[in-house]
């Protein structure tokens, strides 16, 4: 049983670009975020993977990015779920702002803490930690026993949304995940045991872009 498990972040957006803070606002990828979500969809075929069933967010980066992997491996026709417990963690107040503007405003040291902080949310949004507090419990709900029973599943989501399952897959602590950075459009390939750990591990190397 093969029980693969394919964790990917959206292809850098409008907002990635601008350095802007996103969160549960909706751009649109950009021309480099095509190519880097056709990209992983070329490595994970060539690597000979297929996919039985995907899930992404509400988010159109996302829903996007699933897309074009699944249409550059000839698999358009993927039942694909989308749900909003995958979303990108909500920036609150800070959705919007330019990343460079927010630091001169709150100083360095209080934007990294609200950007990399386990449980410090940002003002009126999510901590990595309440971001977990949604994404668990679908992943062991909902995504989990269809990777067990089997099936080859894909997860199409956000920097944040992914940390949090990166976590828990990878045994990371509360300040280890501090310096955990998920490259836009790079797939991480996990299989699992039947115990739900993981068996290994492989991730398509580049350089990796910081804005989350």
């Amino acid at each position: 049983m093969e029980r693969l498990l394919v964790l990917a972040r959206h292809g850098q957006s409008e907002w990635n670009l601008k350095k802007l803070f996103t969160g549960w606002r909706d751009p649109e990828l950009t021309d480099l975020g095509v190519s880097e979500a056709r990209t992983a969809g070329r490595w994970l075929g060539q690597q000979g993977h297929r996919f039985d069933v995907a899930f992404t967010s509400n988010l159109r980066r996302a829903q996007r990015t699933c897309a074009l992997i699944l249409e550059e491996m000839g698999q358009s026709d993927v039942e694909t779920i989308r749900a909003e417990a995958l979303n990108e963690r909500d920036y609150g107040d800070l959705s919007g702002l330019n990343k460079d503007d927010a630091r001169e405003r709150w100083g360095d040291a209080q934007v990294h803490q609200w950007r990399r902080s386990y449980d410090v949310p940002p003002p009126g949004g999510e901590s990595l930690k309440d971001t977990a507090a949604r994404v668990l419990p679908y992943y062991i709900q909902t995504i989990l026993p269809r990777v067990m029973a089997g099936e080859r599943v894909l997860v199409a989501a956000h920097g944040n949304s992914l940390r949090a399952l990166v976590m828990v897959l990878d045994g990371l602590t509360t300040k280890t995940i501090a310096s955990l950075e998920i490259a836009t459009g790079i797939p991480l390939v996990y299989q699992l045991k039947a115990d739900t750990t993981v068996e290994s591990k492989s991730v398509l190397e580049r350089d990796i872009d910081h804005d989350a």
